[in-house]
């Protein structure tokens, strides 16, 4: 099994940033974290940003967030409001802070209302963005966004706004200027407190002019479909789901006004119902739009089946959007290239002939030929004029230097292997390229000189000559070297898209067609590997195939169920499609089959933790703690019935599901099982505790704020206890989270700068 990485939780996103604390280490630094009794101080970090207890998360966010800075900025032109930027970032103390309490105060929506809002925060906190039938799932930690728009907004943030440097939490209000241009009236992070930016926030409203009032006027439904904002869009939204057959249809034919926003949202409804009509008549406008925000609904609606017409309205919508959008752009080639055929790598002949066994003494796909290199010496300075017995050389060279067994037993010292390596290739290019002058026309040729290339980091070349052999080996060529060759032409092809999206460039559809055919050859093969399953899998769903991308995956783990990269995708492909319910269903169904490999049970418990730490995101306590309690009894079953690989992590595991039960109960102020859940932690695995969870918290984390929290409730004796579990840790795993460990620094008004609308 692959190495387990505990801080591997729930990566859909962009999990880690390197977003930095804007609070927490500057009272660190300025008031010490600990009193003479060895006690937090009054004014620790933790009695500064008290955490969010369960009835404050279960308080609904009351801060109105648009759905993404165009669409604020087009909102804030209308009423001639600000811009008020906010970062958020899950785990941080200060960020907890806001989020959980802050955002949902009225006091606090009564001072942000002035602005017009957006939310940044790069974690998810649901599974998906969307149900079943097309409504969208609101993010329970902000409220009136999905996280895939929290998430989205954040880049184009970054690169308009925060200068370089992500730090949460952050309020950065924007003017728009009549040029066309942005300007920053202050940028507020490393604050002490949340009085400080409350009060830059209130006097940056006062010191404007003031926009003027909006008329209170009572809109038809209908006319709704003209605004951006977000109260309006939902409020459409809910008129559709609401509203009877006829209404829907006039609904959907207002879209096709000039002018008109794309209104998504209210197009997905529309795709998703069960009137056919309906249904046919959200495709036509959908293929109708006009801006990037469409992009994302065109291939959903591509993953269903649909009259060859309207398929081709829709990839033809891609293009003409392409004409300005890259990804659009992107999203045509690839359901073009998807349903091509490739010229290159005949799927059909391969898989009718490719061999169901690998040769004789293969390990990890590479063949152990050591044996063989001196019979094939020795035959080639018989008949140096001999091609066929140069080439045999060739590929007796280059078999040997890709066995790490055989170099690492003939050059054991460190580094040597390396260095004899880049000999046998050398080797092997100097006996391909004899072969060839002496008259020889064989793909093995061009196949030992492109793999040759590639292991001497000459990948150009070998890239090249990849392509070349593919063109010339015939279907069910044996051996690890077609495989290997086949493997290069994938990767080749890959390059080339990459090159031509990275510099905007078109790149032909069939390109993809190539590398679809070559990863399904290897898919099949003796010769292929995991990590080809996975590549392949992570190439078509960047592309937006994602239909085929999931089959890819099936098939993937299916076959190497111990991959601990294909199981992290699997995870992910579970969430989009059916939530955390699907999530562990789809585990329980592989449990039920015969002959379940331990690590499959290590897996299933994984994802049980998983699942817990999103329930408690969604302030489901009683289903994160049976996720909990499944994930705990899953890992000591692990335990019981497994070794080697099987176990490795378990405890650690464990451990951590001890730490989140022991948050939840201090969330509830059920002090007697915090404490007992952290302390089980700390006595299962020590070196768990400075681990961060999917929700950027620590087992250490949580027993500091169990002390603060105790002492306030003046139970002395239990911070004590609690206080010297921590004192008896490594001092190592005390050490605060990089993203905490900042240093002292305080940003304040950070001037007025001039941006381009266009950031």
């Amino acid at each position: 099994m692959s190495q387990l990485n505990p801080f591997a939780l729930l990566r859909f996103t962009v999990f880690g940033l390197g977003l930095q604390c804007a609070g927490a280490s500057i009272l660190l630094a300025q008031t010490g974290s600990t009193g003479q009794d060895g006690l937090p101080a009054p004014g620790s970090r933790e009695a500064m940003w008290p955490a969010p207890t369960a009835a404050d998360w279960a308080s609904p966010c009351l801060i109105s967030w648009q759905r993404s800075f165009d669409d604020a900025v087009h909102v804030a032109r209308q009423t001639g409001k600000p811009i008020l930027i906010c970062v958020n970032m899950d785990g941080e103390i200060a960020s907890e802070h806001y989020a959980g309490i802050r955002y949902r105060r009225a006091e606090t929506a009564e001072l942000y209302a002035p602005y017009v809002t957006v939310i940044a925060s790069v974690y998810r906190h649901t599974p998906r963005d969307f149900d079943e039938v097309g409504r969208r799932i609101l993010c329970p930690r902000f409220g009136s966004v999905t996280c895939g728009e929290h998430i989205a907004i954040e880049p184009g943030l970054f690169d308009g706004f925060f200068e370089g440097q992500r730090v949460a939490p952050r309020h950065v209000m924007v003017e728009l200027e009549e040029s066309g241009t942005y300007s920053e009236s202050y940028d507020i992070y490393y604050a002490f407190d949340t009085a400080s930016v409350f009060e830059a926030i209130r006097s940056g409203i006062e010191k404007r002019p003031q926009p003027p009032v909006q008329p209170d006027l009572e809109r038809d439904r209908l006319d709704l479909v003209s605004s951006r904002d977000n109260a309006d869009r939902t409020q459409l939204e809910k008129s559709y789901s609401e509203g009877d057959v006829v209404f829907r249809r006039q609904l959907l034919k207002s879209l096709a006004k000039k002018d008109q926003p794309d209104q998504i949202g209210l197009l997905r409804l529309a795709l998703y119902d069960l009137d056919v009509d309906l249904v046919k008549l959200a495709r036509i406008r959908l293929a109708e739009a006009q801006t990037a925000d469409s992009i994302d609904l065109i291939s959903s609606a591509l993953r269903v089946p649909t009259s060859e017409e309207e398929r081709e309205a829709l990839v033809g919508a891609l293009e003409r959007i392409g004409e300005s959008s890259p990804r659009a752009r992107t999203l045509a080639a690839v359901h073009r290239g998807l349903v091509a055929t490739s010229a290159t790598v005949d799927v059909a002949n391969w898989a009718a002939t490719i061999d169901e066994a690998p040769e004789e003494g293969v390990r990890n796909g590479l063949s152990l030929a050591d044996p063989k290199l001196e019979y094939k010496a020795q035959a080639s300075l018989a008949a140096p004029e001999d091609p066929a017995s140069k080439l045999e050389l060739a590929e007796a060279y280059l078999s040997f230097a890709v066995d790490p067994e055989s170099t690492g037993r003939l050059a054991p010292q460190t580094g040597a292997a390396e260095k004899y390596k880049r000999l046998l290739y050398e080797d092997a290019l100097r006996a391909a390229e004899r072969a060839a002058e002496l008259g020889s026309t064989s793909w093995r040729v061009t196949a030992v000189k492109a793999l040759a290339s590639t292991y001497l980091g000459r990948r150009q070349l070998g890239y090249e000559s990849a392509q070349l052999a593919l063109k010339e080996m015939p279907a069910g060529a044996e051996g690890w070297m077609a495989m290997a060759t086949m493997a290069l032409f994938a990767e080749s092809r890959q390059r080339q898209i990459s090159r031509a999206e990275r510099s905007r460039a078109t790149w032909p559809p069939e390109w993809l067609t190539d590398v679809n055919a070559a990863y399904s050859v290897l898919a099949k093969s003796p010769y292929g590997t995991a990590a080809q399953s996975a590549a392949h899998y992570d190439f078509l769903w960047r592309l937006g195939a994602r239909d085929q991308a999931e089959v890819v995956l099936g098939e993937g783990v299916e076959r190497f169920p111990s991959s601990w990269d294909l199981h992290a995708r699997l995870r992910a492909v579970a969430f989009e499609r059916g939530g955390l319910s699907a999530l562990e269903s789809a585990y329980e169904h592989m449990l039920g089959q015969l002959d379940v490999a331990p690590e499959l049970v290590w897996y299933a418990g994984y994802a049980s933790l998983v699942a817990a730490e999103f329930h408690r995101r969604a302030s489901e306590a009683e289903a994160a703690l049976a996720a909990y309690a499944r994930g705990m009894e899953l890992f000591e079953k692990t335990l019981a019935d497994g070794d080697g690989p099987a176990i490795q992590g378990a405890d650690h595991y464990i451990a951590m599901a001890h730490a989140g039960r022991s948050r939840m109960a201090l969330e509830s102020e059920d002090f007697e099982t915090a404490m007992r859940e952290i302390l089980a932690s700390f006595e299962r695995h020590a070196e768990a505790a400075a681990t961060l969870d999917g929700l950027g918290l620590t087992p250490v984390s949580t027993a500091q704020m169990l002390v603060a929290r105790l002492i306030a409730a003046e139970r002395l004796e239990e911070a004590a206890l609690i206080q010297a579990a921590l004192d008896s840790l490594d001092p190592k795993l005390l050490i605060l989270p990089a993203f905490e460990n900042v240093g002292a620094r305080r940003g304040g008004a950070a001037g007025v700068r001039a941006r381009r609308s266009g950031r």
